[in-house]
């Protein structure tokens, strides 16, 4: 191996000529305030990037600097490292090359990290180095799941069968099968560290699939043995407060957890199949109730429309799209920007999938009476400023909505409509009489969202965005704000084209398409997302 004797960073890159001892001065000065690497000093002053540090340091090691994204580490070397020490040294088993086991770590000048890897192998290491953002996305990725399914499979293995592993979730999970419990501890982990919005336990006939959405795109995780089918459903069961007696009805639960320092709460739904019991679990976190407009996607000439709407002192605003549009995200956002001492605002949700300090939340219960429409005569009593609901379904909800605004009140809600015209229709679809929609109607927005260009590669695909050459979701809007003319249409039945023509001639509307395609030519997202999720009209 080159890499014998302790040599230090800094030594190194002055040695090569990439660093000046005045320049190597100033970053020792900064790691000793800041107490971060001396890579990273180097890094933060605009010394040297950390690509030309890695290639420095791969020229003066004679070893290979490596792309990650290139290579699928073997199983069998992995399980030999534990996650802590990957996570420890920042390294990564990737295979036999010969006699020796390839590693890649993105510190090759810590020697007492290789020699603990070779003893752990029990085999000679050759090494290369990695950017340190990659082999932490690959630690996350081939970590946690994998390892602890073969865990899981072992433990339930000893018991006599997976029935008996599920019927003992009933109490406290015992010690036998305390890996099923830390195999969902792992699923949600990933989950939370890939931003996932929903995590799916789907049995099959030889396995169970688990698949994760991942800004809206839905990608596949390790598959779970058939033997651990009923112990991992099980304990998704007792977390969720469902009956892990009943298999053959639908089930609804939730539970909160606190991952990678986010706390998340997680919406259960149980789902009969021929083949087990599906499992959605969906992963709500709370920083998302903090969203500004113009985090959402909203921005120029629409942000300011959508913000004019929302200032309005009464009517009724409707945000439409289908259902994972991001519809919820973008009243929460309205409601963070209304939230004032001076307004009193009640909410109407099925479910509340956000808790906003200083509004007043409730739920329906369909089971209790409690619906959107009786829970809106209520909420009339209770002197509201601002009424958010949830959604708009039927005719009682929409007119008991509609009147509200024409009595002096901004009511916020959703509705499912293929575009903010189109709302308009759909009000009178409902059975809302075209006079009452033209007089109270403030304003209808339409909203997809859009996968964004990742950050890291720009499109071309790495690990960190799973080779998609996305990473996050931003919205595309499109806002139609009405006057006179638009309120005559209404009142006279327009059509939705009509409406749609004559917004976007009188009123400057900006399509939805429009305005992806402004995103597309800024490098925010892509023409081919923009076409997934619009049409030309």
């Amino acid at each position: 191996m080159a890499i014998r004797e302790k040599r230090k960073l800094g030594d190194l890159l002055v040695e090569a000529g990439a660093l000046s001892a005045e320049q190597l001065k100033t970053a020792l000065e900064r790691q000793r305030h800041t107490r971060k690497k001396l890579g990273e000093a180097i890094v933060e002053l605009r010394i040297l990037t950390e690509d030309a540090i890695l290639q420095t340091l791969a020229r003066q090691l004679r070893i290979d600097l490596i792309d990650l994204d290139a290579f699928e580490p073997d199983f069998d070397i992995l399980k030999k490292i534990p996650e802590a020490t990957a996570r420890k040294y920042a390294v990564l088993p990737l295979g036999r090359a010969g006699d020796q086991v390839h590693i890649v770590m993105a510190d090759p000048l810590n020697i007492f990290a290789i020699d603990e890897i070779a003893i752990k192998l029990d085999a000679e290491v050759k090494v290369s180095i990695a950017r340190e953002h990659q082999i932490a996305a690959a630690i996350t990725r081939h970590y946690g799941v994998t390892s602890s399914i073969h865990e899981a499979l072992r433990s339930v293995q000893s018991v006599s069968d997976a029935r008996e592993a599920a019927a003992a979730y009933s109490a406290q999970v015992p010690r036998e099968i305390a890996p099923v419990a830390r195999l969902l501890d792992a699923i949600l982990r990933q989950a939370v560290r890939e931003r996932a919005s929903d995590i799916h336990i789907e049995p099959d006939e030889e396995d169970v699939k688990v698949r994760m959405r991942i800004d809206g795109v839905l990608f596949a995780c390790a598959p779970v043995p058939k033997a651990l089918q009923a112990a991992l459903v099980s304990r998704v069961k007792v977390l969720g407060r469902m009956d892990i007696a009943e298999s053959r009805l639908p089930q609804d639960g939730r539970f909160q957890v606190e991952r990678e320092g986010n706390e998340v709460e997680c919406r259960v739904s149980a789902f009969p199949t021929i083949h087990g019991e599906n499992v959605v679990i969906r992963l709500l976190r709370k920083e998302a109730a903090l969203t500004r407009l113009e985090d959402t996607g909203l921005s120029g000439a629409t942000l300011k429309r959508a913000a004019g709407m929302f200032s309005a002192p009464f009517g009724i605003i409707v945000v439409t799209g289908p259902t994972g549009s991001g519809k919820t995200t973008t009243l929460y956002a309205a409601l963070n920007l209304l939230n004032t001492i001076e307004r009193h605002i009640i909410t109407i949700e099925d479910p509340v999938e956000y808790r906003v300090p200083g509004v007043r939340q409730a739920q329906v219960n369909v089971k209790a009476g409690l619906t959107f429409a009786s829970s809106l005569r209520s909420i009339l009593r209770q002197d509201p400023d601002v009424i958010m609901v949830g959604e708009i379904r039927d005719h009682d909800t929409a007119e008991i909505a509609i009147q509200s605004a024409m009595t002096g009140h901004l009511v916020l809600s959703t509705l499912h409509a293929n575009d903010a015209p189109g709302a308009v229709v759909r009000l009178a679809d409902i059975g809302v009489e075209p006079f009452m929609i033209s007089s109270a109607l403030a304003g209808a927005i339409a909203q997809r969202l859009v996968r964004r260009i990742c950050f890291r590669c720009g499109g071309a695909g790495c690990m960190e965005c799973r080779k998609s050459g996305y990473a996050g979701r931003t919205g595309i809007f499109e806002a139609l704000a009405l006057n006179e003319g638009a309120r005559e249409m209404i009142h006279a039945r327009a059509t939705a084209m009509a409406l749609r023509e004559y917004a976007i001639q009188h009123l400057d509307m900006q399509t939805m398409r429009r305005d992806g395609m402004e995103k597309a030519k800024r490098g925010i997202t892509t023409v081919a997302e923009v076409n997934r999720v619009t049409t030309e009209f």
